[in-house]
């Protein structure tokens, strides 16, 4: 019998298939026989076998990879943003913004805290509605705008997927990609399918490539992409449009997290006649990741769903937090401050890529939080001399959907460094790509002698 699988009907085979998995008789990864090969096995109907793997993928158990069959999901846990708590390193992997440069909101929250809300009134503040809208309508080609809080850009991501997709559904993602997006994926049941990035943002190629796969939703960062600091031009973001007008009801997610920090300017790949699109836009890396609100601007249709997934659970967002936001955004002082961080983040960056390149190894800084490096030697071994040197760096493979290599790439986060601390930090790379490649040759003439 086929891996000891067995059943008459299609709960009796998930229910076998679902034991095997819990006793580690199939591990993640493992293949499962094909339709055609269980039913003739078992003595059943095709259209049997097929429901108890629907069964199987709805419950998260396999996922479908089309022509690479059925396996057993890995159910590994995903990397995840923010510090190591229980690491004596320098960590240079958060993804964090400066607490220094986040606005303290003790005066304007004093402000805000007078009115009480009670079941039924409006779910967005309508000062806050007003200046969002505006806020979100100044980049957008589409005339009919529709405007959702919530809890958050990932709470966002994850809801909007939710009301349009079911389980192995294909999403187009980045590659290599921001770690929630990852993550909101594939604890969504959803199929990753990878689109490579690079300078000017998500390609052409990787877009058509994944739309030819049947992808339902795209999932895009326009600038200041995460972990390569991308952001799209101009003639990338027009020849993004005109591949997805054939494709008009792809719901195309654009997540523009860096927002009122970004050096660049935002340029959509949604197109004025498209049908199912959502731009979102949180406060977090500007007011601080404590402050969880996004605005989400889409379609009518796309809005009344995410409203209708919003309702079982997180009604409305705190108005309270609401107002807050407002008050923030709408203080001059406030606005100049979020000015001078972006300049801030920008000039940190560009300074340690210097550092970097001077040291011989080419650096160039992109735009948000992070730095992308490119390294001549694997970058786990760089990471491993780093800890050596007391730090903490992420890397790249950890952002990799397998697409294109990352394997010789960190992600580093030095914005916040002092000058003393990024010029060791710079001096310690070098001397671990010393180190690796050094090792590396040494490999390589015992292999040749041996």
């Amino acid at each position: 019998m086929t891996l000891e699988i067995t059943g008459r009907s299609a709960a009796e085979i998930a229910a076998s298939v679902r034991e095997r998995i819990e006793r580690g008789a199939l591990r993640p990864g493992d293949p499962l026989p094909s339709v055609r090969t269980l039913a003739d096995e078992l003595g059943v109907n095709r259209n049997t076998a097929v429901a108890a793997y629907r069964q199987l993928t709805l419950a998260g158990l396999v996922e479908t990879r089309g022509r690479g069959g059925t396996r057993v999901v890995d159910r590994a846990p995903t990397a995840q943003e923010g510090f190591t708590p229980d690491s004596v390193l320098r960590d240079v992997a958060t993804g964090n913004p400066d607490p220094a440069l986040i606005p303290d909101p003790a005066t304007a929250l004093a402000g805000v805290a007078g009115h009480r809300v009670l079941y039924g009134e409006p779910v967005i503040d309508p000062g806050l509605e007003r200046w969002a809208d505006a806020w979100m309508r100044a980049d957008l080609a589409p005339s009919e705008v529709r405007l959702t809080i919530t809890s958050g850009a990932a709470d966002a991501v994850e809801r909007l997927l939710a009301q349009a997709l079911v389980r192995d559904d294909a999403v187009a993602l980045e590659d290599p990609c921001f770690l929630t997006s990852i993550h909101t994926v594939r604890m969504g049941g959803y199929r990753p399918v990878p689109v490579p990035v690079d300078d000017e943002g998500m390609t052409v190629a990787g877009l058509r490539a994944a739309l030819d796969q049947g992808v339902r939703a795209l999932v895009c960062t326009p600038r200041a992409q995460n972990p390569t600091g991308a952001s799209l031009s101009e003639r990338r973001a027009a020849e993004l449009r005109e591949m997805l007008r054939e494709h008009p009801y792809v719901l195309v997610i654009e997540d523009d997290h860096f927002s009122m920090l970004s050096r660049s300017p935002f340029r959509s790949v949604i197109g004025p006649d498209h049908q199912r699109w959502a731009l979102v836009r949180s406060v977090s890396k500007f007011l601080g990741p404590d402050m969880c609100l996004a605005v989400t601007a889409s379609d009518a249709e796309t809005a009344e769903r995410l409203a209708m997934r919003l309702s079982p659970g997180t009604t409305w967002v705190s108005h309270l937090l609401q107002r807050l936001t407002l008050a923030l955004v709408s203080d001059p002082g406030v606005a100049a401050g979020i000015a001078r961080a972006g300049g801030h983040y920008a000039a940190r960056n560009a300074a340690f890529a210097a550092r970097l390149t001077a040291l011989g190894i080419p650096a160039r800084a992109g735009d948000g939080l992070n730095l992308w490096v490119a390294l001549p030697v694997p970058a786990r071994e760089v990471s491993t001399h780093l800890m050596r040197r007391g730090w903490l760096a992420r890397t790249g493979d950890e952002f990799s959907l397998g697409s294109v290599p990352t394997t010789h790439r960190l992600r580093l986060t030095v914005h916040d460094l002092s000058d003393e601390d990024a010029g060791r930090l710079a001096a310690d790379i070098a001397a671990a790509v010393d180190t690796a490649a050094a090792s590396a040759g040494g490999r390589r003439a015992r292999t040749e002698v041996g």
